[in-house]
């Protein structure tokens, strides 16, 4: 019995096997594209969960009070974690990491690691990394120690032992290795190929583990099984306060902390790290993404419902004549069911087929290494449950409903739908054509969103700029001057300026007093940039009071600063010139503001533009050569530059990018979530278009005699064309009235998430309109078309 209603399951879908392979096409990418999201929401939810004490280990933020400003941070000062050790029993364990970079060098390979991770040796007792050679207990314990990844491990050392052997740091300092650990899982907020031991970087400068107003590190805490940690919490502002009581009243500024769960660091509130640590993800993007995983889900389901119906329907005079000759309605529900589900098993297996063809597609869209095929055997379990849930849910219909008819009146041919079933139809594409011009509309609003972004001035030249990097390389700032010389004298290079940052680097947050309207020296963190003489003229940077800086002031290097037009609306100056003049005090030092620069975008537009100070200071503090060009033979210009540097600075690598390129990574994940929510929201568009497909060839076959009559009593194809579109166009319209108020909320909501954003123009919805009813009128016409010009006498003929 089985293998005949198989039998008559492949016969059946053979028969009409383009039928099918729309039907079976559709379901197949709707499941592939909610697996593929489906999986990135449940990577980017999963951070850090690897480790075995996740729910215990808790990074503490710190909100920095001044007069002005409150400022949240994930970096607190050095002596934190240890102080709240030896202070509250509650905590198990601290540990502490700072970001560093470093020249590394292995005999004459040389690489620059911008990532250098210094930690506690605590760091293996709290996080769960697994050693393949070394002691946890000892690996990180003395200075200059440090613990390879695996994969640092093979760029260094390639397929020797690491374990004894030793590194050069900046040319100057030997590190020893002492262990190695397996490669960090992807899905972890911090990442390095080296772990320097923390004892190291207090032979470099004491204030990174003695200053409480040195705020460098990210703090963990390990709490004890049981602890609460909203009690901690409630502790620690007290204690905080105590601990940091002097120096909180010479400079007028206050802390307060804050404990985060290590598991929501990753999607957790936005944070200023100064350019140090990972990027994090935006919770609103990922709910966003599994809002669209569900919707395409449910548009596929609905499209193969809609299909398989429509199938149904034409299969009238087959059930008759099956019940006719014996067949129970047992039987026949049970043939249909198996067609349903066989149909969504071949779509499950086209699934599987897709992921893995998709997955480096989908992973070098978003720029992670997504492992997919992790869990393996739950991944094929939860698209199997989906997809035999779906094929129950599309075979009931006609499997109940068919197998229920009169087989008399079937074959007479007094057949018809129940205004019921096709009144449920109708909902089903409203719902579809609702989700998908949503979808529309969204669309349009992000790449608005993000082509706003990219094309607004920031109020600084960055077109054909080269930003040469040297990470602060003592050798290369003690010949600034010579190298300036001899890079300006090349052809094709119209200047050249040293900094601490190029324009879209995060900067350093400097604390500071300044006086403020009333005379009153007031505490401000202000962020910096170290600049030279020659930093405002080569980025065309415009002042709105005062002067930039100049040789022909003595003091400039050592006393002034400039500050931006924000800085002085936030010490109180609402007109930016009564800034000038104004006495501050950093480190010791007394100096005055000499200008105040116009507003521009030193990073992205999601965030407004913030105070900013600029001072000229030793060149210590320089990392960044920008080499402005000319736009002809950038090629040429670039080799001349390179073999010059390969002069000047030997052991330097030639590391350079262009400045617009590097700013425009500041939108890197705007953009990544335009094109994934592109091409996933086409995609479900698609698969409306086949549910509305399966509609059309349904609502055609039931009116098959209609058509007939109306042509030979004379009516044309654009007639019958028209007729047959009328009903589609008003189940469009009515799911246009739907989804517009939607999506405004939708995308009104998101845009709140940028300080510079574009508005929802008026236009959207017309062109949300206007293409849904393009798709509808190109996706009904194929059968609007070929019903119209479908011989009568061949409708009729059973008349």
């Amino acid at each position: 019995m089985f293998r005949n209603y198989l039998k008559t399951a492949f016969r059946n879908l053979w028969r009409h096997r383009v039928f099918s392979t729309i039907n079976l096409l559709g379901l197949a990418v709707g499941l592939a594209s909610y697996l593929l999201i489906s999986r990135y929401v449940a990577f980017e939810r999963s951070y850090d969960a690897f480790n075995t004490k996740a729910d215990r280990i808790y990074r503490i933020d710190c909100d920095t009070k001044t007069e002005t400003e409150v400022l949240p941070t994930g970096l607190t000062a050095g002596p934190t974690g240890p102080a709240i050790k030896a202070n509250f029993p509650e905590v198990e364990q601290q540990v502490r990491i700072n970001y560093r970079g470093f020249l590394v060098q292995n005999g004459e390979r040389r690489f620059h690691e911008t990532n250098v991770i210094a930690a506690d040796s605590t760091l293996f007792d709290i996080f769960t990394f697994p050693f393949i050679k070394g002691d946890p207990a000892t690996a990180l314990k003395y200075p200059f120690d440090c613990v390879l990844s695996e994969s640092g491990a093979k760029k260094y050392f390639g397929s020797e032992d690491p374990v004894g052997r030793s590194l050069r740091f900046d040319g100057k300092y030997t590190v020893r290795v002492t262990g190695v650990i397996k490669d960090i899982p992807a899905n972890a907020q911090f990442h390095s190929n080296i772990f320097l031991s923390m004892s190291t970087l207090g032979r470099f400068d004491p204030r990174f583990d003695e200053s409480w107003g040195y705020f460098v590190w990210f703090t963990y805490l390990l709490l004890r099984p049981g602890a609460d940690p909203a009690r901690l919490q409630a502790e620690l502002k007290p204690f905080i306060n105590k601990q940091t009581e002097d120096i909180t009243k010479s400079i007028g500024m206050s802390y307060t902390l804050w404990l985060q769960p290590l598991r929501d660091v990753h999607l957790g509130p936005a944070l200023h790290y100064y350019g140090v640590g990972e990027p994090t993800a935006s919770e609103s993007n990922v709910t966003i993404f599994s809002i669209v995983a569900i919707f395409i889900l449910v548009i596929a389901c609905i499209n193969f419902v809609n299909l398989t119906t429509a199938r149904a329907a034409e299969r009238a005079r087959e059930v008759g004549i099956r019940k006719a000759i014996g067949a129970v309605r047992g039987q026949l529900t049970l043939q249909f069911l198996g067609e349903s589900i066989l149909l969504c098993l071949f779509a499950f297996v086209v699934a599987l087929g897709l992921c893995n063809v998709l997955q480096p597609v989908f992973t070098g869209l978003l720029d992670k290494n997504i492992p997919l095929n992790s869990d393996h055997d739950e991944y094929i379990l939860e698209l199997f449950g989906i997809s035999v849930g779906i094929g129950v849910l599309a075979g009931v219909y006609p499997a109940l409903v068919l197998s229920a008819f009169d087989p008399i009146a079937v074959l007479k041919g007094r057949f018809s739908a129940s205004g019921k079933g096709l009144l449920m139809r109708r909902a089903l594409v409203v719902f579809q054509f609702t989700i998908s011009t949503v979808l529309i509309i969204d669309i349009i609003v992000v790449y608005s969103q993000l082509r706003y972004m990219q094309s607004q001035d920031l109020g600084f030249k960055k077109d054909q700029t080269v930003a040469i990097s040297f990470y602060g390389d003592s050798a290369v700032q003690a010949k600034q001057e010579l190298i300036r010389r001899e890079l300006a004298a090349l052809p094709g290079v119209k200047g050249v300026t040293f900094s601490s940052n190029e324009p879209g680097t995060d900067p350093d947050n400097w604390y500071l007093q300044i006086a403020n309207p009333s005379g009153k020296m007031q505490g401000i963190n202000l962020n910096f940039y170290v600049v030279d003489f020659d930093y405002f003229p080569r980025y065309g940077i415009q002042l709105v009071a005062g002067r930039t800086f100049s040789r022909d002031y003595s003091t400039d290097s050592t006393k002034a600063i400039v500050i931006n037009e924000a800085a002085a609306r936030s010490l109180g100056y609402a007109d930016p010139s009564k800034a000038l003049g104004k006495k501050y005090n950093i480190w010791g030092v007394d100096g005055a503001i000499v200008g105040v620069a116009k507003d521009f975008h030193y990073r992205g537009l999601q965030e407004a533009i913030q105070p900013i100070g600029f001072r000229v200071m030793n060149p210590g503090f320089y990392n960044i050569i920008s080499v402005s060009i000319t736009g002809d033979h950038i090629a040429a210009t670039l080799a001349a530059l390179e073999q010059r540097w390969k002069d000047l600075a030997p052991q330097q690598p030639f590391q350079y990018s262009f400045v617009d390129q590097d700013f425009e990574k500041l939108y890197s994940s705007e953009d990544r979530f335009q094109r994934v929510f592109l091409y996933f929201g086409l995609l479900a568009i698609f698969i409306s278009c086949l549910g509305l497909l399966g509609l059309a060839a349904y609502s055609t076959i039931q009116r098959t005699k209609e058509i007939g009559i109306r042509k030979v009593l004379g009516a044309n194809v654009a007639t019958i064309v028209r007729l047959l579109s009328r009903e589609f166009l008003r189940l469009v319209i009515i799911a246009l009235l739907i989804a517009s108020p939607i999506a405004w909320f939708a995308m009104h909501t998101w845009l709140e998430g940028f300080a510079y954003r574009t508005i929802i123009a008026w236009w959207v919805f017309p062109l949300a309109a206007s293409a849904a009813i393009l798709i509808t009128f190109l996706t009904v016409g194929f059968h609007s078309v070929k019903a119209a010009v479908t011989n009568p006498v061949k409708s009729l003929r059973s008349e």
